[in-house]
């Protein structure tokens, strides 16, 4: 009998045993996955502008880099630069293109407010508002074209007239090889410019639509109300769909850009609500189909990933108004405008070109 009742003591403590092994080993298991979720991805500064507010930034497929500086005050040192080593600069494509000043009569061939720089199949798109100081558009917005071989212009596309208003601010552009076509956001007047590469001609869609609309006239940045009403912005393009989303709002929206080409007039049925997102400034596409976007009133990066989804790719104090991003070599290359800071004398203030690994690089 006791030998029995040793032997069921010895069975019980074993048994014990082992679930406590279990237990303590899903414990470690579920640390380690938290830890790794809270691990914070690094941002690394790549070249620090003092005194001058960047916007975009565009990397070839070669790795060179480009910014632009708008004109949204009167002294601007030179509206595009390509990053040399060293955090050096050069005016592109020279110190000519770069040398208008406010009040100066309107040559057809100088940048007069850069708002935009997208490299493409070897190319870089330079967009040009023609507003600058945000006091109205001076003269016909255009999109300079340059070869990367010999940085020399090749193209300029010029809106028609019909395609634009005088409060219009023609903001970031995207290049649809499939249809031969570029589309640009409007985000002074809200609406969406479609310009056909081969003719020249553009035409304009979406005007004034719920969809390019600004939805509402300030953001809560640092408990603070930025006060601004700022319609389409950010634009995105996957091999399907254009994507696009009022600054001052939530709602992301897109169109099967097939619609943007048919000769009807009524496209507005074709618009998608895709989902509810922080708001944001510039988006991009990466190789994956994760759409990335800033959450500019809690200085985040996020993405959306192809299941809807959606993920907080890095956040901080690094994090000032990520405007706009361009993808090279796993890295996600963002800038830091500080809008929300930038309301008086900047002349002491830095602004900053950065990178963050990709989630597929981590």
């Amino acid at each position: 009998m006791k030998q029995s009742l040793y032997i069921l003591c010895l069975f019980v403590l074993t048994l014990a045993c082992k679930n406590n092994t279990k237990t303590t080993s899903q414990t470690s298991e579920k640390k380690e996955t938290t830890n790794q979720q809270n691990v914070p991805n690094k941002v690394i500064e790549v070249a620090s502008f003092k005194g001058e507010q960047v916007t975009g930034v565009t990397v070839s497929s070669m790795g060179r880099i480009f910014v632009n500086f708008p004109r949204w005050r009167k002294n601007i040192a030179s509206s595009v630069v390509e990053l040399k080593e060293n955090n050096l600069t050069n005016s592109y494509p020279n110190l000519e293109w770069n040398s208008w000043k406010m009040g100066e009569t309107l040559p057809q061939e100088k940048f007069i407010n850069v708002q935009s720089v997208v490299s493409f199949d070897n190319y870089l798109y330079v967009l040009d508002t023609r507003n600058p100081l945000f006091e109205g558009v001076l003269d016909a917005p255009r999109i300079f074209v340059f070869n990367l071989e010999t940085d020399e212009l090749i193209k300029t596309y010029i809106l028609e007239k019909n395609t634009y208003y005088p409060d219009s601010y023609i903001n970031d552009v995207r290049i649809d090889k499939k249809h031969n076509s570029i589309y640009c956001t409007d985000s002074g007047h809200p609406g969406i410019v479609v310009i056909h590469m081969e003719t020249g001609t553009s035409k304009r869609v979406l005007n004034e639509h719920v969809s390019t609309t600004a939805e509402v006239s300030y953001l809560n940045i640092d408990g603070k109300k930025w006060v601004n009403t700022i319609h389409s912005d950010g634009i995105a393009l996957n091999s399907r769909k254009l994507y696009y989303h009022a600054l001052t709002g939530y709602n992301l929206y897109s169109i099967e850009t097939r619609h943007l080409h048919e000769s009807e007039n009524n496209i507005e049925q074709y618009v998608v609500l895709e989902t509810k997102t922080a708001a944001p400034d510039g988006m991009i596409f990466d190789n994956k189909g994760n759409l990335y976007f800033a959450d500019l009133e809690h200085h985040k990066i996020q993405y959306r990933q192809p299941d809807g989804s959606i993920q907080t790719l890095v956040a901080g104090d690094a994090i000032k108004w990520a405007d706009t991003f361009s993808i090279y070599d796993g890295y996600l290359y963002f800038t830091n405008s500080r809008i929300h800071e930038a309301t008086g004398d900047i002349s002491n203030m830095n602004f900053t070109l950065n990178k963050v690994k990709l989630p597929s690089e981590q």
